[in-house]
């Protein structure tokens, strides 16, 4: 017997058909169930991973993020996301994600839960001795130069601009001149 493959799917479709398990053209009733982000805060921002910059949209209720997805209205991305994007979800709403700030001593081999007031005030105290310790008020030529080389920065792609503009500000401020950003790297 030649059978074409179109006279193939015509006796296939109508062996189905007749033995029952066919499709059914008979009206089904459809229930729509309710959004998960219904009532939800709903808070546009800026992807963290990359320097691409793709808008993400945060759905919050009660102050817990419940949902996270792309933002169609975003002209970088237009909705669509990464897999890292995809997952960012996992950012917020994950049970082995710190939320205590932990120190390990120098030479230790320990952590330890410290509160965030004395996390700040060491890294404040820890700034201001490295600078202090590394600042250069005039160069060989004796040239005014008020800069600091003990520390470096490495910006993120996750802040805007406005945010880079005020933390540029801190560190020029601070006297540093070694600034790169995780863009360029």
């Amino acid at each position: 017997m030649d059978v074409s493959r179109r006279g193939f799917l015509k006796i296939s479709g109508t062996a189905l058909m007749a033995s029952g398990i066919g499709l059914s053209l008979k009206p089904v009733s459809a229930h729509a169930q309710p959004l998960k982000i219904k009532y939800a805060k709903e808070t546009t921002t800026i992807c963290p991973y990359c320097a691409v910059g793709c808008g993400i949209i945060v759905s919050a209720r009660n102050g817990k993020v419940i949902n996270t997805e792309g933002d169609p209205d975003h002209p970088i991305n237009k909705g669509s996301l990464c897999s890292k994007g995809g997952s960012i979800y996992q950012l917020s709403v994950n049970k082995n994600r710190l939320d205590k700030p932990l120190y390990r001593a120098p030479y230790s081999t320990e952590w330890k839960e410290v509160s965030w007031d004395w996390a700040l005030d060491k890294i404040a105290e820890n700034v201001k001795k490295s600078r202090d310790k590394s600042f250069v008020q005039r160069n060989a030529k004796g040239q005014v130069v008020n800069r600091t080389e003990g520390i470096a920065s490495v910006g993120s792609a996750a802040m805007d601009n406005e945010e880079c503009f005020i933390y540029q500000k801190f560190l020029r401020g601070l006297g540093l001149v070694y600034i790169e950003h995780q863009a360029r790297i």
